[in-house]
């Protein structure tokens, strides 16, 4: 646990203390779902504070185990990267704007299915009345906010590699994030009444994404130890800028292109100077990098690089 991020090992720590209590109050009738769970904003139960604390709940070993390895094994990466207070509002930004989402999900039902006009709900069982009904409308985990990190490790290290059982070849880490991403949009248009918040998880990841993309531009806090998350301000746009490249092109009229080539020896040494070039400007983004984050701040793929360039 020593080699484990303040921030990261804290929430660690508190999800797994929560879930104990729960455990310990609940054999003295005491639900802690019922107080610190979201419920839906218009049952009687609803309380402000259950926006915060609804991501500290979990519902069973394997909903707390998963969503506690993926912040062990992302988390701790994207504070190192991000910075302590940077990294603990990312998380519980992406966590609020996940609820935010359930309650929202949770409100086009109620209207579209016109539940202020009943009283009472009918199952199989017996009758519920309505206010029972709706306060059933309860979400715990951590799912949202972690989604959040696995996007930002994915838009921050796109080209990492990574192995996912049961594939048999190692993905890149843009490809699962955007996997991830289809597989919840999908379930969340077919899976009805699976018990999974698919639209928190989605939302989860579309907060992160805003505010992802609102520190690229330079803006909010502080924080990190790189001067406000270094990786956003410099190359580490590449996915965004691509992007918005791609999207401009489609509107662009296309200009007549002409293609001059050289041969022989002059063509050579122009080729040369213009890797010597690349090169020297690589370097020199690495060096700077290193000497304002320390070589631990480098990505194994800057590492490689740095190698490959000197041993030259």
């Amino acid at each position: 646990m020593n080699t484990i991020p303040p921030i990261t090992k804290n929430l660690l720590i508190i999800n797994v203390l929560c879930f104990f209590a729960s455990i310990a109050f609940a054999s003295h009738g005491i639900d802690f779902d019922e107080y610190f769970g979201l419920h839906f904003f218009l049952a009687s139960h609803f309380r402000p504070w259950q926006l915060f604390t609804y991501m500290f709940m979990h519902a069973g070993w394997q909903h707390l185990f998963f969503n506690m390895f993926a912040v062990w094994m992302f988390g701790r990466i994207m504070e190192q990267t991000m910075g302590q207070n940077r990294f603990l509002f990312y998380y519980l930004t992406c966590g609020l704007g996940a609820g935010l989402a359930q309650e929202l999900v949770q409100l086009v039902q109620y209207w579209y299915l016109d539940f202020a006009s009943y009283e009472q709900v009918s199952f199989s069982t017996g009758v519920m009345s309505m206010s029972d009904y709706l306060n059933r409308w309860n979400t715990v985990g951590a799912s949202g906010a972690v989604y959040g990190i696995l996007l930002s490790f994915g838009m921050t290290y796109p080209e990492e590699r990574m192995f996912i059982f049961p594939l048999p070849v190692p993905i890149k880490a843009k490809y699962f994030v955007m996997g991830y991403a289809v597989i919840e949009l999908l379930s969340a248009l077919s899976l009805k009444g699976d018990g999974v918040a698919h639209m928190a998880h989605l939302g989860g990841m579309l907060v992160g994404f805003l505010l992802l993309l609102y520190w690229r531009g330079g803006g909010g806090i502080g924080g990190g130890r790189r001067g406000g998350y270094g990786n956003y301000g410099r190359g580490s746009n590449h996915t965004w800028n691509s992007f918005r490249r791609w999207f401009t092109a489609l509107f662009k009229k296309k200009e007549p292109h002409i293609n001059v080539s050289y041969g022989g020896r002059y063509g050579q040494e122009a080729a040369y100077r213009q890797q010597k070039k690349e090169q020297e400007e690589e370097l020199n983004r690495i060096l700077d990098k290193v000497k304002k984050n320390g070589y631990d701040g480098l990505t194994p793929e800057e590492k490689r690089r740095l190698f490959d360039i000197t041993k030259k």
